[in-house]
């Protein structure tokens, strides 16, 4: 089922959503460039709410667009802790009550919050889908009928729905913040990107993804914020069937192989001078994420952040055209400069703190961001003011577009799954 609203076919219909949201993204930076961090995560958020869920999350102080990220960034320090650790080698500290395990009963605390969340989503969401109130298509049209079918628990429904919601939202998210950091910290990366928009775009329009192709630096931008700040930098944890053996190691069946993903992408032997945001890297690399995903030549693939082999993320079509319009916009509408301190110096951003955890992200730095020119901020205002007309006045789409692609859910008279 998520196979079918994310393949890359699908990946395309979405543009409409991400072009009206990527607008009141551009707006919120105008208006609070403080925010910045915040929009982004808004602008994010929503197409996997509108997708999934079928509503779009409209403020950056919206409770549950907060918890949601909010959730996510305590459970990857909890999970990440020493003691977290120490019960991963030493199992039978399990048995301990959570009196010993603080930890735990922490974990346990999130895991309620979580679970209020995630099925609280689901459960608002089936209802209005069985009393026909809700905005179609979106996922959980499908879910509610597979669950119909299958029988399977409200729990299980809104945890497949949350993890999508959970996936889709953080990584792009913190890649946008990186990129941030990466202008300021890299102006002239910076100033080649927006001559080459410039040259390509003008000052009348905002970029679109028909201009992909003819964004090379652009497009290289991307791919070098997704190597130079991986936000999953262990990836996901996978499990091998059977034995193997790697350069002379034995690999049992059933261990857990973790993907290092800050290891490849700062390599020196494949990256010189990792640590440099450099997007020349990739100036000839022409492939999609897709096609890099399934280069049988490991050492061309762009990145390893999406994953590796047949459990790449599905979403990475959806998360590569998320990423070029928000880069090439924020590049054709804003300046990105480091804040002076008291003595007129510059105070730039450390590129090695990090937020701790499982997932990463740049710890709070503050950003300078401008509009290049009047007429750019103008027409930033103007974009969205001619966003609103397909909005209702709760800032609700009034239709959806044509062509998005969600499946048909059919359960079969042999009992099989059918998803079309």
């Amino acid at each position: 089922m998520l196979h079918n609203i994310l393949n890359i076919t699908a990946a395309k219909s979405y543009v409409p959503y991400q072009d009206l949201e990527n607008k009141q993204m551009l707006l919120g930076i105008l208006t609070e460039p403080g925010e910045f961090v915040n929009h982004i995560r808004r602008y994010t958020n929503f197409l996997t709410t509108q997708m999934v869920l079928g509503f779009r999350t409209t403020s950056i102080h919206d409770p549950k667009l907060q918890q949601l990220f909010d959730g996510f960034e305590k459970f990857c320090e909890a999970s990440s802790a020493g003691t977290a650790a120490l019960v991963d080698f030493y199992p039978l500290l399990r048995s301990l009550p959570d009196l010993f395990l603080p930890l735990r009963s922490h974990a346990k605390k999130l895991h309620e919050k979580e679970r209020e969340l995630y099925i609280g989503h689901w459960l608002d969401v089936k209802k209005r889908i069985k009393d026909g109130t809700a905005k179609k298509p979106c996922f959980c049209v499908d879910l509610v009928a597979a669950q119909d079918q299958e029988g399977f628990s409200d729990a299980l429904a809104g945890y497949i729905a949350g993890s999508f919601l959970e996936a889709g939202s953080d990584t792009t998210a913190a890649t946008l913040v990186g990129f941030v950091q990466a202008m300021i910290l890299y102006p002239d990366a910076q100033q080649r990107a927006q001559k080459e928009i410039d040259m390509v775009v003008g000052s009348g329009r905002l970029p679109t993804m028909e201009d992909e192709t003819n964004l090379q630096f652009t497009r290289a931008c991307v791919k070098e914020s997704l190597r130079w700040m991986p936000t999953s930098i262990l990836g996901v944890p996978h499990a091998v069937t059977q034995d193997d053996e790697y350069m002379g190691y034995t690999i049992p069946k059933g261990a857990t192989v973790i993907n290092n993903v800050w290891a490849i992408h700062h390599d020196p032997n494949r990256y010189e001078n990792p640590y440099k945001f450099d997007p020349n890297r990739f100036i000839h690399d022409l492939q999609i994420a897709g096609e890099a995903a399934k280069n049988s030549d490991a050492s061309k693939r762009d990145r390893y952040v999406f994953g590796a082999g047949r459990r790449v993320c599905q979403g990475l079509h959806i998360a590569e055209r998320s990423l070029f319009l928000a880069m090439s916009r924020m590049l054709w509408a804003f300046n990105f400069k480091a804040p002076l301190d008291a003595s007129g110096q510059k105070v730039l951003p450390d590129a090695s703190k990090l937020t701790q955890g499982l997932f990463v992200m740049p710890e709070r730095f503050e950003a300078v961001i401008t509009p290049r020119s009047e007429k750019r901020a103008a027409m930033v205002q103007h974009e969205w003011e001619e966003c609103r007309t397909l909005l209702d006045q709760n800032l609700q789409w009034k239709q959806v577009p044509d062509g998005m692609k969600f499946s048909v859910y059919q359960h079969t008279q042999d009992n099989t799954v059918d998803v079309q």
